[in-house]
């Protein structure tokens, strides 16, 4: 039995109402009826991979987009996607490749230098850290995290005055996170840079 456009068309406003009023179970059943229908269709298998991830079934998710990128591999997102879960599932090599990969397609995605940079600390991979976080804060300045994970990896390579600079500039528009940077590693935005 052949499955209609209008049919897929309904089930995808259905999820996206079933998502809106918070009933994700229904969203995802929605969601599988498309991926079922449309097995070679790598949104469809994306869209499946993101509400089985928040369903809690990560390893089926990674599959998914694992076979996205392999039907296109030309959607940063999904590598993007990708590289996320394969970090949380301690995967980190395998979430770097991914990460490069989202990366090579868009240079300008901020959340692929954050995460990449989040698992070479992982790996102790601490210099090599530092280009994608350093990318990172230069693509969202206003945003801490990037500045957060840089002063603990200058912190853990012992480079006090690192620390205090970017302590210093964190100060201006989160001074909360700038004192709780001084709390964790003991240097503080006043220091004076060595002599």
């Amino acid at each position: 039995m052949s499955t209609s456009a209008l049919n897929v068309w309904f089930w995808r406003r259905m999820a996206t109402w079933a998502t809106l009023l918070g009933r994700d179970a229904t969203a995802l059943e929605y969601a599988e009826r498309i991926a079922a229908a449309r097995p070679d269709d790598p949104k469809a298998l994306a869209s499946l991979a993101h509400r089985r991830a928040g369903a809690g079934g990560r390893n089926e998710a990674i599959a998914l987009l694992e076979r996205a990128v392999a039907l296109d591999g030309s959607q940063a997102g999904a590598w993007y996607n990708l590289g996320y879960l394969l970090q949380e599932a301690q995967r980190h090599d395998e979430a770097i490749a991914a990460f490069d990969r989202a990366l090579a397609i868009d240079e300008k995605l901020d959340l692929a230098h954050y995460g990449k940079a989040i698992s070479l600390v992982k790996t102790d991979r601490l210099e090599e850290a530092i280009a994608p976080l350093e990318r990172n804060i230069a693509l969202q300045p206003m945003s801490p995290f990037g500045f957060y994970q840089l002063a603990h990896v200058h912190h853990r390579l012992g480079r006090r005055a690192q620390v205090a600079k970017l302590i210093r500039r964190l100060s201006g528009f989160e001074p909360a996170v700038a004192t709780r940077l001084e709390r964790e590693t003991g240097v503080r935005r006043d220091e004076p840079a060595p002599g």
